[in-house]
Formats: structure tokens, C-alpha cells, sequence
């Protein structure tokens, strides 16, 4: 094993080496850099030396040949010993001669280019790979379009925070990292603007090899060399590097920076006070942590700021709670100066009160403002994190949080109880307790504070409990004695406290903004065995109870809901309750209250109102009332439902139907008829809507009366008629429905079903009868045409022919002349002759034959429609 002066030589012998590339190699001061090879790329630059594509061709030449032989070297010898492990990249003479090679070529093009960026930032990029180490490239999710919020922009860099894989040491390589540092000032002496090479300047200060010369009181004041040459549109970025270097560094450092930091940007404190309470390398600060947060809680309660983690008021008040709980010592006074502190405090407020009354308001001098317009904000020192005072924790508590959060007091009782019973004042948290479940409004408050209150009752006896079995040594019978009567008091104390729960939370619950009596009697049977304090209860409730104030179920309804629905459900539920328990007659009060028109009734459904205001147009809450009143109400009432629901403009088509349905069921026709469908029905709603209102009016009407009033028809018809748009919607039923249908029953169905179907006689006489009773020539002659287009597809082989005439005997063998036939000699009704029948013919050849002339004389109802013509 080498022995200490061992080890000092050979770090001697290893730091000998070094610097590389200070003062700049040259091929006079180390001959080695140059070989023959070289020549022909020395005369190229000294021909060309203003070219910058000259010499970053050889450069890059140069950098890929020392690559490719340093790869080649490395596979060959893969074993780390701690030689190679303090010199990293530059272990081996190959190495050291490349990056001297390389800082030759760099420097002298920079000599003769020194305003390029691309070739500082490359030279640095080299640099930086022989002295940190290879680059761990870590992959982003996505790009991103602007600088996030700091908060996530910490994170971000944090997670994706800049890694080396080896690097040279800092103790034996201390002066090539001086001769980095020294080459990043000169390119920054050249280009001072520029924030990327300010960013890869930060990037040396949190290698893990850096000396501490270079990564501590070097790096701070880099860091503020920054902010003052950036611009302030550039500081966000220099800021991010900066938290997080003086997060990594601690200590005095860290607090130093953040304040700066928080004097610019607020929004870091949160995170601020939570590295303050847990930091990596020091002691915590939980006065400061304290401090701050009581500070945004009060900003965030005026709405001064808004929490980057969207927390409320009351929960950044809770967390200084979590502090004073865990640091009572250090954040808090103890109980002495806590009463000697409101003593003080209620000076004051008295002073300040007697002072307003005496002085007149035209006396008060002006407050202050900020450029903003904005009051200056008054100097508090229980907000000033530079201040060693410690907090009134009682006096906070009530001032910031029982006074403001009433609804919400049982974290705050029992936070402030936590903080005596981790002070050791046992008697202050016990009374502490006592006050809050006297004090609390909810159930919810009055069950936090009494957990917590027989859990601190439990771990008192429990911990005088364990001091008995195992006493000191220094205690005498006397103690054990004392201790065992402490003992049986504060047994007693908590077997009280058990049995006073059901009427503590009686009286703690009393107030008839909140609750009712049905409430508070519900718990009672607990104590039922203490006559005289049941009575002292019920003395209590009826001294404390305001019937006018109380509101029982209809608690719910007093709910702010985000819809109307929401309220209607709840008053539907209600009456609904009601009928299961038979009681009719309130289920109809409910919903009589809950349908309850105002005076103001031009309120939209939509307003930005209270639900309650508008719960009067809700139809599903008058829906549910008609129906009601239907079922276990009089028609008159139901009438009278109806008419309201009318009256304020929110019925539909239904409501009107069944409106009609109604009055119709209880004999009352004409008043179906008229207020039903007429006067509110076809008056309110307007086609396409009408228009089914119509059609259950028109077959009703004409069910009712049939042919006995034919001019009241007549009008109703006309009247119809009359709303009726010039383009109404087209009809999907009767005869202009029936023609599509045989047309689309042949484009649709596959083409052995179309043969099938279309070749049956009994298909194209029922369409055959259907055009003559119904149709127009040209229907009739649209009805031949895709009859013969089927037949010349699918009737062409003679074996299926002879099938068809075998089918039908009596008929001619040609299908089509059947039809024809057929049509000729049918008897029933037709449709007349156009004037017209046929066009002018291409030709010119006459349009009527002698044949045909004749035969019209004949019959001139009948219709015959040659070949040609179809």
C-alpha cells in the first residue's frame, strides 16, 4: 500500500502536466504539433487567412483524424485505473497532444476571426469535452414556444439538468479548469450579449469535478456579471440557473439569492419556504418559512396574490399552522409573553379606537400610494422574514383565521392547541379546547376538536401511566404517590369529557341560522340518564332557538346550485318524500311554495341570478306540479296549474297536448278546443311544431262532430292553411311516397330478387293499377319504360319464357303485352287525356297514325302509348 508521501508525489507528477493550453501552444514552443502532413494545411491558411470556410475545414479535419485515433485507442485499452480515473479525457499522451493541436487551430483562427460565434462556440464546446467530460444528452418531451413560469421552469431544468460522464479532476487538473474559466471571460470580453454563452459559461459551475475556487465565490459573481450585461427581457433565463446553483450550494448562499429573487418575482415564495424548512446542508429557518407564509395568507385573503399551486387563503394558512406545529419553539412566544403580548395589543386598540373618536375625518393625513395608485402597504413585523421577533401564535390565529373563517374553525382550534401541547403548556391547550367546542358552528368542527381533545387526554394518562411502571431512580414514594392522584384526576376529567360529547355538541350546535331542534335532540339520547342537565339543554335551545331563522329541511333549498334543474330536483324530491309518508296535502304546499311566482316576473331562465330567482321558470319543477295536481288535486286546480305554466311563456308542444288531453278526459270539449289547441297551441308555437298541433286538433275536431259542422271545419282548415309557410316541409306518407318506393325496391335489391320480383305479373299489374287510378301519363309512361329495361335484362332466355307461359295460361306469351292488354282493358277509373299526348317527332313524321285516330273515336277515355313512344 503506497504510503502518504507516495501519494503526494505521484499527485505532483500528474498535476505537472497541466495547464495544456496555457500559455497557447504553438508549433514554436512545442514542435511535436506540426508533422509533414501539415504543411500543405499550414500554407492553404496563410494564403487564405480571412476565409472562414478555410479554416473551419481544417479544423474540422484536424478534430475528426484525433477522433477517430482517440476511439481507436480507447477499445484497445478499456481498463480504468486511478491514474485514469483523476485525468479523465486526457489520461493519455494522444489526448493531451490533441487538445493542444486543437487549441492551436482554434486560437489562430480566432486571432484572425474574432467576432464569429461559430467558432467561439465550438472552441468552447472542445474545450469543455477534454475537461468535463462527455455530455449526457437527455431528451426533451417537445419544444416549447415561450418561457414558462419560473416554478415549472425550475422543474424542468431540474429534471433535465446537464450531466458529464467523467471529467478531469479538480484538484490535479486545477489549472486547465483556470485556463477554461480565463477562455470563456476572453470570448465573453468579445461578445457580452449573447446569453448562450453565458448559459454554457454556467454549465462549468455545477460539474461535479469543478474546484471550489472556481464553482463558489467565482460563480456568484459571474451570475451577477450576467444580470447586469443582459438585458431584463433576458434575466429569466440567467435567473433559472442561478436558483438552481444556490439551491445545490445551501446555506447562507441560497437565502441570500432567493431574497434577492423574491424582491422581483414573489411567486418562488412558497418554494422558497418549503427549502427553507428542509434544507440539504444546513440548519432549517423556521421563523422566516413562518413568516413569509402568514404573509402570503394574508396578501392572498385582500387578493394581493394568487398561490402558483392553487391554494386557497385558508390553506396557505394552514401550512404556517404545519410550521408553527412542527418548529413551536422557534416560531412562537410562550405562554408569559403571549399574555403579555395581547395585554399590549389591547392597549393599542383601545388607544387607536379613543383616537378615531376624538379626531375628525378631514384630520387623518394622507396615506401614501406607489406609482400604481396603489396604498403603501403598512410595515408589519410579524410579515418581515429579516426580523428575529417571534410570532403570537394566539393572537394570529384568532385575528387571521377564527375571525374570518368561522365555518371552517376545527383546523384552527386544534393547530393552535397542538402548538401549547408541543410548548409543554398543558393547561393552556386543555383550555384552548374548551373554547373551540364552545365556539364552532358545524358538526364537522365539533368532531375534529374533540378527536384531537381526547387524543391529547389519552396521551396524558398514557404517559403518567408509563412513568409509574417504570420510575426513576430519584423519585421517592412521595412523587409516585402525587403522580398516581394526577393519575386519577385527569382519569376522571376524560370519563367526564366522554359523557358531556352529546351535550357539548348540542350547545356548541345551537343557532337557528344553522340548525333546528329536531337536530340537537337527535344526540340527547346519549345522556338521557342526566335528567337535569337534558333539561338545562332543552332550556338552553328554547332560549337560543329563532323559529323565524329556523329552516329544517328546507335547508337544501337554500343552496345556491349551479342550475335551475338542480333546485328543482331537490323541491321535486321534497313533495315526492312527502307522498310516501301520505301526506297529500303538504306535498301540494310544497310544491305551491317552491312554484311561487314574484312580483317581477320578466326574468330570463339564463339570467345571472340566484337558482331561487329563477326557479319559477323551470318546467321541469311545473311539470312535476301539474302532475301532482292531476293525480291527487281538482280539475279546477290543475286548470288553474295549466294556465300559470301558460301565462309565463315556458310551455312546450307536450304541455299544450296534454293540456288538451286533459280537459278532453273531463267532458270539457269546447274548452279543449279552444284554449288547448287554438288560442295557445297554433298561437304560441309556429310550423314546423303547428303543424303536429294541427293534425291532433283537425282529426279530433272532425272525430267529435264529423259532418254536423262542416263550415266551423271548413274555417279551421283555412286557418291551418293560412300559417302554413309557402314551403312546408314535404309530406313522408300517402300516395307521392308510394311511386319512390317501387322504384327504390328495384335499385336496391340484389339482381336475383329483382328478377324475381319484377317479372311477377301480379307486381306490375298492382303498380299498373296504382298509375291509372292515381297517376299521369307521364307517370304511366316512366312505369312502361322501367318495365321494359327490367324485362330486356332479365326475361331473354326462352326456357324462363316458357316457364312464365305456363304460369300464366289464359295470357299471351309477351309479358309486356299482358300488361299492355291488361291496361287496355281495365274497367275502373282513369285519369284524362292530356291536350297533348305526344311530342313533335325528330323526323318530322306525323305525330297521330290513321290507327290510332280511329281508336281515339272509339274510346276517348282510353289511352294507348306505342313503342315508339315509350
Amino acid at each position: 500500500m503506497p504510503s502518504i508521501a507516495e501519494k503526494s508525489m505521484a499527485l505532483d507528477e500528474l498535476s505537472s502536466y497541466f495547464p495544456l493550453t496555457l500559455p497557447v501552444p504553438t508549433p514554436k514552443t512545442h514542435p511535436e504539433l506540426l508533422t509533414i502532413n501539415d504543411v500543405q494545411r499550414e500554407e492553404d491558411l496563410l494564403r487564405n487567412p480571412a476565409s472562414f470556410r478555410a479554416w473551419w475545414t481544417a479544423i474540422h479535419n484536424t478534430r475528426e483524424a484525433f477522433n477517430a485515433q482517440l476511439k481507436a485507442e480507447r477499445r484497445s485499452n478499456s481498463v480504468k485505473d486511478a491514474r485514469t480515473q483523476l485525468l479523465g479525457p486526457l489520461a493519455t499522451p494522444p489526448a493531451r497532444r490533441s487538445l493542444q493541436c486543437l487549441t492551436y487551430l482554434y486560437e489562430s483562427a480566432l486571432a484572425q476571426l474574432p467576432g464569429s460565434f461559430k467558432l467561439w462556440k465550438s472552441y468552447l464546446q472542445m474545450r469543455m469535452s477534454y475537461v468535463l467530460g462527455s455530455p449526457i444528452h437527455k431528451k426533451r418531451a417537445g419544444g416549447r414556444k415561450k418561457f414558462p413560469a419560473m416554478k415549472d421552469a425550475l422543474e424542468e431544468e431540474h429534471d433535465y439538468s446537464e450531466e458529464w460522464d467523467g471529467g478531469l479532476d479538480g484538484v490535479v487538473g486545477l489549472e486547465e479548469w483556470k485556463s477554461l474559466v480565463a477562455t470563456y471571460e476572453r470570448a465573453l470580453m468579445w461578445m457580452p450579449k449573447l446569453p448562450r454563452l453565458w448559459l454554457m459559461y454556467f454549465s462549468i459551475f455545477s460539474h461535479p469535478f469543478c474546484p471550489p475556487i472556481i464553482s463558489h465565490t467565482h460563480a456568484r459573481r459571474t451570475f451577477d456579471r450576467a444580470l447586469r450585461t443582459l438585458p431584463p427581457s433576458l434575466h429569466a433565463r440567467i435567473w433559472m440557473r442561478y436558483l438552481l446553483w444556490a439551491e445545490s450550494r445551501g446555506g447562507v448562499t441560497m437565502v441570500a439569492v432567493y431574497r434577492r429573487y423574491l424582491t422581483v418575482d414573489p411567486s418562488l415564495t412558497e418554494h422558497y419556504a418549503s427549502l427553507l424548512l428542509n434544507p440539504s446542508d444546513s440548519a432549517p429557518r423556521p421563523l422566516e418559512a413562518a413568516k413569509l407564509l402568514l404573509s402570503l395568507a394574508r396578501r392572498a385573503a385582500r387578493g394581493e396574490y394568487v398561490s402558483p399551486e392553487g391554494k386557497s387563503p385558508y390553506q396557505l394558512l394552514g401550512d404556517f399552522l404545519d410550521v408553527v406545529e412542527r418548529f413551536a419553539e422557534e416560531v412562537g412566544l410562550d405562554a408569559n409573553d403571549t399574555v403579555e403580548s395581547n395585554a399590549a395589543d389591547a392597549r393599542a386598540d383601545a388607544e387607536a379606537r379613543e383616537k378615531e373618536k376624538e379626531e375628525p375625518a378631514s384630520m387623518v393625513p394622507p396615506m401614501p400610494i406607489t406609482t400604481d395608485g396603489k396604498p403603501l402597504p403598512v410595515y408589519d413585523e410579524d410579515e418581515d422574514p429579516l426580523s428575529r421577533r417571534r410570532l403570537n401564535i394566539e393572537r394570529i390565529v384568532r385575528k387571521d383565521g377564527l375571525e374570518v373563517y368561522k365555518d371552517q374553525a376545527g383546523r384552527l382550534w386544534t393547530g393552535l392547541a397542538t402548538y401549547w401541547i408541543k410548548r409543554g403548556e398543558f393547561d393552556r391547550a386543555k383550555t384552548t379546547f374548551e373554547a373551540g367546542i364552545a365556539s364552532v358552528l358545524t358538526i364537522r368542527d365539533f368532531t375534529q376538536i374533540f378527536q384531537a381533545y381526547t387524543e391529547f387526554c389519552e396521551s396524558i394518562i398514557s404517559a403518567m401511566m408509563e412513568s409509574l411502571e417504570n420510575p426513576d431512580e430519584d423519585e421517592d414514594e412521595e412523587d409516585i404517590k402525587g403522580t398516581e392522584r394526577e393519575v386519577d384526576i385527569r382519569m376522571k376529567e376524560f370519563d367526564e369529557l366522554i359523557n358531556r360529547r352529546p351535550f357539548l355538541l348540542t350547545t356548541s350546535s345551537y343557532d337557528g341560522t344553522r340548525t333546528t331542534f329536531r337536530n340537537g335532540r337527535n344526540e340527547w339520547h346519549y345522556g338521557a340518564d342526566d335528567d337535569e342537565k337534558v333539561a338545562e339543554t332543552y332550556t338552553q335551545a328554547l332560549q337560543t332557538i329563532n323559529p323565524r331563522k329556523a329552516t329544517g329541511q328546507s335547508k337544501a333549498t337554500k343552496v345556491n346550485f349551479k342550475t335551475v334543474e338542480d333546485l328543482a330536483e331537490i323541491w321535486c324530491e321534497w313533495a315526492e318524500m312527502e307522498l310516501r309518508q301520505e301526506n297529500y296535502d303538504e306535498a301540494i304546499r310544497v310544491m305551491q311554495r317552491a312554484a311561487a311566482i314574484p312580483k317581477n316576473t320578466k326574468v330570463n331562465y339564463h339570467d345571472h341570478l340566484p337558482v331561487q330567482a329563477r326557479l319559477f321558470k323551470s318546467l321541469k319543477l311545473w311539470s312535476f306540479y301539474v302532475d301532482l295536481e292531476e293525480s291527487i288535486g281538482t280539475v279546477e286546480s290543475a286548470k288553474a296549474v295549466y294556465d300559470k305554466i301558460m301565462e309565463l311563456k315556458i310551455a312546450n308542444a307536450q304541455i299544450i297536448v296534454n293540456y288538451a288531453a286533459f280537459l278532453e278526459e273531463n267532458g270539457y270539449w269546447e274548452d279543449s278546443f279552444k284554449v288547448g289547441y287554438t288560442e295557445r297551441g297554433t298561437e304560441v308555437f309556429t310550423y314546423p311544431i303547428s303543424f303536429e298541433i294541427w293534425n291532433i286538433y283537425l282529426s279530433k275536431f272532425i272525430r267529435r262532430y264529423g259532418g254536423t259542422k262542416l263550415e266551423r271545419a271548413r274555417d279551421l282548415f283555412e286557418q291551418a292553411l293560412e300559417k302554413c309557410p309557402p314551403k312546408a316541409p314535404p309530406a313522408n306518407y300517402g300516395l307521392p311516397a308510394t311511386r319512390p318506393i317501387y322504384e327504390r325496391a328495384i335499385e336496391v335489391l340484389p339482381a336475383k330478387q329483382t328478377a324475381e320480383m319484377c317479372l311477377r305479373t301480379k307486381f306490375w299489374t298492382e303498380w299498373n293499377s296504382f298509375e291509372i287510378e292515381t297517376g299521369s301519363e307521364d307517370t304511366f309512361r316512366e312505369m312502361l319504360r322501367i318495365k321494359r329495361s327490367v324485362q330486356a335484362q332479365f326475361n331473354t332466355e326462352a326456357s324462363y319464357l316458357a316457364c312464365t307461359n305456363s304460369e300464366a295460361s289464359p295470357q299471351p306469351s309477351d309479358p309486356m303485352a299482358a300488361a299492355e292488354q291488361q291496361a287496355g282493358g281495365t274497367k275502373g277509373p282513369s285519369f284524362v287525356a292530356a291536350k297533348k299526348t305526344a311530342l313533335p317527332r325528330l323526323d318530322g313524321s306525323p305525330t297521330e297514325t290513321p290507327q290510332t285516330a280511329k281508336e281515339s273515336e272509339m274510346n276517348a277515355d282510353e289511352i294507348q302509348i306505342s313503342d315508339e313512344e315509350v
